[in-house]
């Protein structure tokens, strides 16, 4: 796989789709427009459930109806949405050292590992298993 592969947690590509300061902040901006020139950034389809879950539970209030939004997210430039492949659902049940149990993180992790790529996020525990090398990711600034 192209290592300047960058998959996006959830929240990153909210923030980022948004327009959110925090994607400004955070450092992940340069990784996220060499890798869009490349079409090289990835979502890993889980994330269009866990979008439509934080509509639902009111945790997250989108700028048109969950349906448009996430039509029009798949669609933006450079950014390809990254199925539930035969590997990625293996190796989400098989992620060594016993990551955590949550399914939408495991599929986003495996999505990661599956592609050999980097995976942006500020959830700790992601990071954490990135610290320990099961997968690639870079700590926000």
């Amino acid at each position: 796989m192209n290592e300047n592969i960058v998959v996006l947690d959830t929240h990153i590509w909210i923030w980022l789709l948004i327009g959110d300061e925090k994607i400004k902040e955070c450092g992940f901006l340069p990784y996220i427009n060499k890798a869009v020139k490349e079409y090289n950034v990835k979502i890993p389809a889980i994330s269009l459930w866990e979008v439509s879950m934080l509509v639902a539970k009111n945790r997250i209030v989108l700028s048109k109806n969950t349906l448009e939004w996430l039509t029009d997210a798949v669609s933006a430039p450079g950014l390809t949405v990254y199925p539930i492949t035969p590997e990625v659902a293996y190796e989400s049940a098989c992620l060594p050292e016993n990551f955590h149990g949550d399914p939408a993180d495991r599929l986003i992790v495996a999505t990661a590992r599956a592609l050999n790529g980097t995976l942006l996020t500020f959830d700790k525990k992601i990071l954490e298993y990135g610290a320990k090398g099961h997968i690639k990711t870079i700590i926000p600034s």
